[in-house]
């Protein structure tokens, strides 16, 4: 019985730990709260797990461009083939509030006039 509870304890720490850790990544806690917009060439795209992402060529250097979890951003219409390498790109997101950090969580992006909108209630116009 003893080593069950340690067991079922060392479990629960541990599923703590991972779950701190998941969420300080995920979410939007580690961006700022201002929306803003940034264009740029797309010089790669991932789609896959745990995000897609875009990097892109910016005037103020390279940055990565973290989509949707991929069921939002297959939702929002942006699949394999909607971007290549090259294409220009308009992002409206959240910058991460490390200014070390090139970084931008997309709310939506813009690829040869379509939008792809990855947060629709968080998507703020000017």
């Amino acid at each position: 019985m003893r080593i069950t509870a340690i067991t079922l304890c060392g479990a629960l720490v541990s599923l703590l730990l991972w779950v701190s850790s998941a969420s300080a990544h995920h979410g939007w806690a580690w961006a700022e709260d201002e929306q803003v917009e940034m264009t740029g060439t797309i010089t790669e795209v991932f789609i896959g797990p745990p995000h897609p992402r875009l990097m892109i060529d910016t005037d103020e250097g390279p940055w990565q461009v973290d989509l949707g979890n991929p069921r939002q951003t297959r939702e929002a219409g942006f699949v394999e083939g909607e971007a290549e390498v090259g294409d220009e790109v308009l992002i409206r997101g959240h910058r991460s509030a490390d200014s070390d950090e090139n970084i931008i969580k997309a709310v939506r992006a813009t690829i040869n006039g379509k939008h792809y909108t990855f947060y629709p209630g968080l998507l703020q116009e000017d």
